[in-house]
């Protein structure tokens, strides 16, 4: 009786103060509406116990009372989100364990490896469920605002690649490359002799079945590999998607590592997710140790003056900042569209629970990218240190004209062992791969 009292009166409390398309199903069969809106969204409340769920509903405990099957929840994912925001924006306040924590997470190559697999080593196919049939799982990049996400995510790579400048001939590592795509196009359109990270057991083998359908095993490598034991140097570093999984106070290490990979007037492209608090904390309500328990464990994400302090640290100059914060926003939100039009077979590839933690994620990545809750930037840089005449007078190169003339032709390889083309890297044992092709195309 007491627990029913305290929920009349917090239902009582919320309609007086939020208008919400919310109906709230009791374990008794009444239905209470907090608004005269038709309901876009109902949560059921199978037995009294639930109850405690909504009297603080903060992201983490709806979250997880969802995930587990405490509370059940019928509705459109991004309406879910928005009525959950609502609810825990006007009930809760936004401090103590509702603030924008940050938390320290200790970091090495097992955590790392174990947090990857995680995540990524569902299924191919689960993930084919809702991406781009190029399997690029990062922010799009919607040119215009009307592509399709495929159009998007094609875009996203050749941005990237004449952000980076990238040459004929030239050498591209590749950090967290997931399922091949940029490294492909960058073979494809530049003859470029690329290589490929993961820790990721599944996109390392579709990854490599890719290459081997493009008829790139020339000129493309996919390594199970922590990029920490690459060695060698390359002309152009990406790393797109993965610096999350860094630590925010290991920053400074990994810039340094990517410092140590590069040629000596190499260019870098960094790719990730930022906090939008100043003090690197997470997201508030409890998102952020929602995402942390049951989507990225041991993921962190700092603010974009941190990063481009810790990119200097690293020995590194900024040259290019460019915000997708909105392009992430459209990219989650077509995610979670397909996610919901392909439901039965995800849960079928994935499970129920783990069909509920991705139903409301990508849901919730779409609101807090537009929220302004998280962002992400795309960062360009090169050796710190160096003369002012390598730096490009002007971003034009990052965006050709419609009759700019196409990549130079690819000069041709110097050839080793078996008629290959020669790569100046080094294989995964630290010995040379193959010959040395000599001098590379500098921009």
């Amino acid at each position: 009786m007491f627990v029913q009292n305290q929920l009349s009166n917090w239902i009582s409390g919320v309609r007086e103060q939020l208008s919400l398309p919310l109906r709230i199903e009791l374990w008794n069969g009444q239905q209470v509406d907090l608004s005269s809106e038709t309901p876009r969204v109902t949560i059921r409340l199978p037995n009294m116990a639930a109850a405690r769920y909504l009297l603080t509903p903060s992201l983490s405990n709806l979250g997880t009372a969802y995930v587990e099957g405490a509370i059940e929840v019928k509705g459109k994912a991004k309406d879910m989100i928005a009525v959950v925001n609502a609810l825990a924006r006007g009930t809760l306040k936004a401090e103590g364990k509702f603030a924008r924590m940050v938390r320290t997470i200790s970091h090495n190559k097992q955590k790392d490896a174990e947090a990857i697999r995680y995540h990524y080593d569902v299924s191919n196919e689960f993930y084919q469920q809702f991406l781009d049939p190029n399997m690029v799982y990062s922010c799009a990049y919607f040119e215009n605002g009307d592509e399709d996400l495929a159009t998007a995510q094609l875009k996203k790579i050749d941005h990237i690649l004449r952000k980076i400048e990238l040459r004929p001939n030239q050498t591209l590592l590749d950090i967290g490359c997931g399922w091949g795509a940029l490294v492909i196009r960058a073979a494809q359109q530049y003859n470029a002799r690329c290589v490929g990270v993961t820790l990721s057991e599944n996109q390392y083998a579709l990854a490599r079945e890719r290459v081997r359908a493009a008829g790139l095993e020339h000129l493309v490598e996919i390594r199970l590999q922590d990029y920490r034991d690459v060695r060698g140097q390359f002309d152009r570093i990406t790393s797109v998607g993965m610096f999350e999984h860094v630590g925010i106070r290991h920053l400074p290490e990994y810039f340094a590592a990517i410092n140590s990979l590069l040629a000596p007037e190499g260019i870098v492209m960094n790719h990730g997710i930022t906090s939008t608090d100043p003090d690197n904390g997470e997201t508030p309500y409890g998102g952020g140790e929602f995402i942390e328990k049951y989507v990225f464990p041991h993921g962190e994400l700092a603010h974009i003056g941190h990063v481009l302090k810790a990119m200097q640290q690293g020995s590194l100059e900024v040259s290019d900042v460019e915000s997708l914060r909105r392009h992430y926003a459209r990219t989650c939100a077509i995610w979670t569209d397909n996610f919901e039009a392909n439901g039965e077979r995800v849960r079928a590839l994935g499970g129920d629970k783990r069909y509920r933690i991705w139903h409301v994620y990508l849901a919730g990545c779409a609101y807090a990218f537009e929220q302004d809750l998280i962002s992400l930037y795309q960062i360009v840089g090169r050796k710190a240190g160096q003369r002012a005449s390598v730096l490009p007078w002007s971003r034009k190169h990052m965006y050709p004209s419609a009759d700019s003339a196409p990549a130079p032709a690819a000069a041709p390889y110097a050839l080793g062992d078996g008629g290959v083309p020669a790569f100046a890297v080094l294989g995964e044992d630290g010995a040379p791969a193959l010959t040395s092709a000599g001098s590379h195309t500098s921009s």
